[in-house]
């Protein structure tokens, strides 16, 4: 046995004053968790399928320098496999089940619903109005004629004054629109894959309708890879904490959207590549461009800005004089946002080897790249807690883009 682990998703914690990493399924098709020591990690990046027992054994002690039994590493491969954390029939008898119920459900449902926000539509709306209330009268001033938008993805309770202005501003511009794109971050997807669903999307507020043909139509350009990923829809928070905002938005009026999930452009960033080298990336594009030859669409980047600190893996906590650099780091970064240059935009983070975590990336780099000529209006920003003792911090910024063309 050559055991091989999956994408799995890895949480600083410490248990018992032991330093390490809580091992969880970012596709929730295991409930289970796993502490591993940080001394253990190591072990890890052995199970890539080459290597027996054996061979991981040898590799690790003369690595760390510590000897580990032979009858250790099998129960810990073991309880691996049990947690589903390893790709073998397994996992993949599993991961069939799940796909298969998740395409023949009716709907994608809500995955934060209960939880980020509430499951009654009346409290719903409640708190949306709440939120939209507490912004100046200034900031309801509509904007004509939007053609994108970047809007937060993080939790309501933390990004609820950006939310609030971004689609206060964008109300008069859905009236007119025929069509949606909703470009959001897979946060699973470590690929820069392109992931489509043909399922529509139900929140509290209703099922909002998901354009099959246009899917379809998409999906023939990209080919089998579209909906490899597709159960990546099921629990990704990005495209659904917009999509309840557009339906409080769009009221009694319906548009359908077409959903687009993201993959990271990590490998590119750090094999120095631009991504429109990637043939699902550049397909997605000109697609998009196509469309609004045809249609009056509105592209949405579901996207949050730099993610810093210890939680996020970094050494340095977000002191005063952190935070100031942030915030100064992130002006630079809206201004090139704001111009729509794209390729500034990539080249910064691209400098920067991606160090501030921005997850935003792949939406926002993709509806740069797909709209008309537009000019920025930035419409708000904010730095949010990631962790109580505000050690680790979250950007997010509302970005609304106007055409230029009559």
């Amino acid at each position: 046995m050559k055991p091989k682990l999956r994408d799995i998703k890895l949480q600083p914690s410490m248990v018992r004053g032991q330093q390490g990493f809580v091992l969880s399924d970012p596709l929730e098709i295991s409930q289970k968790t796993l502490f591993m020591p940080i001394y253990m990690s190591f072990l890890l990046s052995l199970l890539d399928g080459t290597r027996d027992i054996g061979t991981i054994k040898t590799g690790f002690e003369l690595r760390i320098g510590r000897i580990i039994a032979l009858s250790d590493l099998e129960l810990l491969i073991s309880r691996l496999d049990e947690a589903l954390f390893l790709e073998n029939e397994n996992f993949f008898q599993r991961y069939q089940k799940a796909i298969d119920n998740y395409r023949s459900s009716k709907v994608r449902s809500s995955s934060l619903a209960g939880s980020s926000y509430p499951k009654d539509p009346n409290s719903l709306r409640e708190n949306i109005q709440r939120y939209l209330d507490k912004v100046s009268d200034a900031s309801h001033q509509e904007i004509d004629k939007v053609v994108a938008l970047i809007s937060p993805h993080i939790d309501y309770q933390r990004g609820a004054t950006i939310y609030s202005k971004v689609w206060s501003k964008a109300r008069k511009s859905l009236e007119q629109t025929e069509l949606i794109v909703i470009l959001g971050t897979d946060h699973v997807d470590g690929k820069g894959s392109i992931t489509l669903t043909r399922q529509n999307y139900e929140t509290p507020l209703g099922v909002i309708a998901t354009d099959g043909d246009v899917v379809n139509e998409l999906a023939g350009e990209l080919g089998d890879d579209a909906f490899a990923n597709e159960l990546n829809h099921r629990g990704e928070h990005s495209i659904e904490l917009a999509l309840v905002w557009l339906q409080f938005i769009l009221g009694d009026k319906t548009c359908p959207v077409v959903p687009i999930l993201c993959g990271s452009f990590f490998k590119f960033i750090e094999n120095g590549e631009s991504p429109l080298k990637a043939k699902q990336v550049i397909t997605t594009i000109n697609f998009i461009k196509r469309l609004y030859l045809t249609k009056r669409i509105l592209i949405i980047a579901a996207a949050d800005l730099a993610h810093m600190g210890p939680v996020f893996g970094d050494s340095i906590p977000m002191d005063i004089g952190e935070r100031a650099k942030m915030a100064s780091d992130d002006e630079k970064l809206m201004e090139i946002l704001c111009r729509g240059d794209v390729e500034l935009f990539y080249s910064l983070i691209q400098k920067e080897k991606d160090r501030r975590h921005i997850c935003g990336v792949p939406p926002i780099y993709i509806t740069l790249a797909s709209m008309p000529e537009a000019e920025g209006t930035s419409v708000g920003y904010a730095i949010c807690p990631a962790s109580p003792d505000y050690t680790s911090l979250v950007s997010i910024c509302g970005i609304l883009y106007k055409s230029g063309k009559e």
